[in-house]
């Protein structure tokens, strides 16, 4: 099977040299950005820039479409009509389903795919190092979802099905576990800051806690790692939190305190934390 990639930014080369490294047969790049498929072509190697994107759909066995996700289905309706009869043609993005980025699929007789890869792929060409670890999900036609499934299996990746129906809410937890985390790392490092670190101090400062946390909630789930004031059920720390916030830090501190109350009954059935929910209920 010869893999083409339409889009030859982060998520495209980082799949290509990662699918390289495996074995698999690459055709080439197809990108409207001056320069971008050669760059590629470069790094992945064995393979090569493609001018044409018929060409391109005419010598690969199966095209990944690798660009932003709003674009997605713009470059299906540019292929849609080129020759696609038992092609597989996937994307990676988490929140659109198969049918969603190539709605009427299955009248060209090819094979959609949704195949992403549960990390967040930061850089171009040093990402595809840590793709090893990655959890992939897929959804898509069930004629071959096996046989995509055992692939990246065979890659020793961890992967699982999911419905086309949770797409969204699948990728809503990614966002939440990936890029919302930086949000909330951010409004820490803001209160350090106020306390008369700069950002790089206070971010090495925390960087012990923000990684043993994350590896003991990998390792023994939240219930077993939560610690702090919420969970020890002490009102007054909790209070003294509230009252050296602004109003926007003090209704995210409030929100997140609010699940770990019940993260905390679960951890100590025995413990009251009716104090603590009266408190954090008031400062609504």
């Amino acid at each position: 099977m010869r893999i083409g990639f339409i889009g030859a930014g982060k998520v495209g080369c980082s799949l290509a040299r990662f699918f390289a490294d495996h074995g698999l047969d690459l055709s080439g790049f197809y990108d409207t950005a001056g320069g971008c498929a050669e760059e590629a072509v470069e790094f992945a190697g064995h393979t090569k820039a493609y001018e044409d994107i018929s060409k391109l759909v005419y010598d690969s066995d199966a095209l990944f479409l690798t660009v932003p996700d709003g674009l997605i289905t713009r470059v299906w309706d540019q292929i849609r009509d080129l020759p696609l009869e038992g092609k597989f043609i996937c994307h990676c993005s988490g929140a659109l389903s198969s049918r969603e980025a190539f709605p009427g699929i299955e009248d060209r007789g090819a094979f959609g795919y949704s195949i992403h890869p549960l990390f967040a792929v930061s850089d171009k060409f040093h990402s595809y190092k840590e793709l090893s670890h990655a959890h992939f999900t897929i959804e898509g036609d069930q004629a071959h979802l096996d046989m995509v499934a055992d692939l990246f299996r065979s890659f020793g990746n961890p992967v699982s099905f999911i419905e086309a129906g949770d797409k969204v809410k699948y990728h809503c937890a990614a966002a939440i576990c990936s890029n919302l985390v930086v949000g909330l790392v951010q409004n820490g490092l803001d209160l350090m800051k106020e306390c008369g670190f700069d950002e790089d101090s206070a971010a090495r400062a925390l960087a012990p806690i923000l990684i043993s946390n994350m590896q003991h909630i990998v390792d023994k789930g939240t219930t077993a790692s939560l610690t702090g004031p919420v969970e020890r059920a002490d009102v007054t720390t909790v209070e003294k939190h509230l009252r050296c916030l602004g109003p926007e830090q003090r209704q995210l501190y409030r929100l997140l305190s609010q699940t770990l109350v019940e993260i905390g009954k679960r951890k100590n059935p025995g413990r009251d934390y009716t104090g603590v929910e009266k408190v954090l209920a008031e400062d609504s």
